[in-house]
């Protein structure tokens, strides 16, 4: 029993100074890591506010808010481990390593990703708008980190990546708030121009159409066999289809109704010889 004593004491005096030293270096590494914490928190919510007040995309600030209190954090604790003697080189090594082959093998998410991010800060487009790219015309139903999400006007849902997207370039038919109407029309060569413009210029009092700047009907073109009239008058953008079909079904039957004659195209005969029999 003595013996037990004596060598309790003697492993205790070898050592309470190890103890003493790591406890020390135990009690700052958990006081770094609570602050550290803390720290990153509150960070993370200043940049997610940030982000807020400068009208990012909520799913943007989300995933960066997030992917940067992961990374913080577990930088927070190979720095916590370090200060505990715990050797971090190796620990580092296999991290790049990991994010090397996770970056190979996700090339194309993370080109999607990187093409959702730059959508979501300069914003060429955003939900609700008529856009066209890629040879896909539709409205933005919605923005995702990797896609975005058109609905054309027979009602398809058409998925894009958002790294094609954003190389891409991008038609935005609702970024400005008015559209300029071209419309044509081939007239023959004998046909009375100053009435046919009175017409267009008649279809164009239509209260879709704005009146400053006025419509103006001028001659864009000769062509061969015909005169190319262009009425040209501004809309709101959300009536610039609905003007466009006005036009096509009023255009004609008007122009006919005061003797204005369209071009007739071009008519192609085929010359068949029938061989004599012998």
């Amino acid at each position: 029993m003595d013996m037990s004593i004596d060598q309790l004491v003697v492993m205790s005096q070898a050592w309470i100074p190890v103890l003493l030293q790591y406890s020390g270096k135990l009690a700052l590494a958990i006081v770094t890591l609570l602050i550290g914490w803390w720290l990153i928190s509150k960070l993370t919510s200043k940049v997610s506010a940030l982000m807020d007040g400068r009208k990012v995309d909520r799913a943007l600030s989300s995933f960066i808010g997030s992917l940067a209190s992961i990374v913080l954090k577990v930088l927070l604790i190979i720095s916590v481990a370090s200060m505990i003697g715990v050797e971090t080189t190796s620990f580092i090594a296999v991290i790049g390593a990991a994010g090397l082959a996770i970056g190979l093998a996700l090339q194309g998410s993370l080109a999607n990703f990187a093409g959702g991010v730059l959508i979501m800060l300069f914003r060429p487009f955003k939900a609700g708008d008529f856009i066209e790219a890629q040879g896909i015309s539709g409205s933005v139903d919605y923005i995702q980190i990797f896609h975005t999400v058109l609905r054309t006007g027979d009602n398809k849902v058409v998925i894009v990546p958002n790294g094609t997207l954003s190389n891409g370039i991008i038609t935005n038919h609702s970024r400005q708030s008015t559209r300029q109407v071209l419309y044509d029309v081939k007239l023959d060569y004998d046909a009375d121009l100053a009435k046919a413009r009175e017409v267009l210029l008649e279809l164009s009092k239509d209260a879709r159409v704005h009146q400053e700047p006025a419509p103006v009907v001028v001659v864009s073109s000769l062509g061969e066999t015909s005169i190319n009239l262009s009425l040209r008058m501004w809309t709101a953008a959300g009536d610039y289809w609905p003007v466009i079909f006005m036009l096509n079904e009023s255009v004609r039957d008007r122009l006919r109704a005061e003797g204005v004659e369209l071009a007739q195209p071009p008519r192609m005969v085929q010359m068949v010889q029938q061989g004599k029999a012998d």
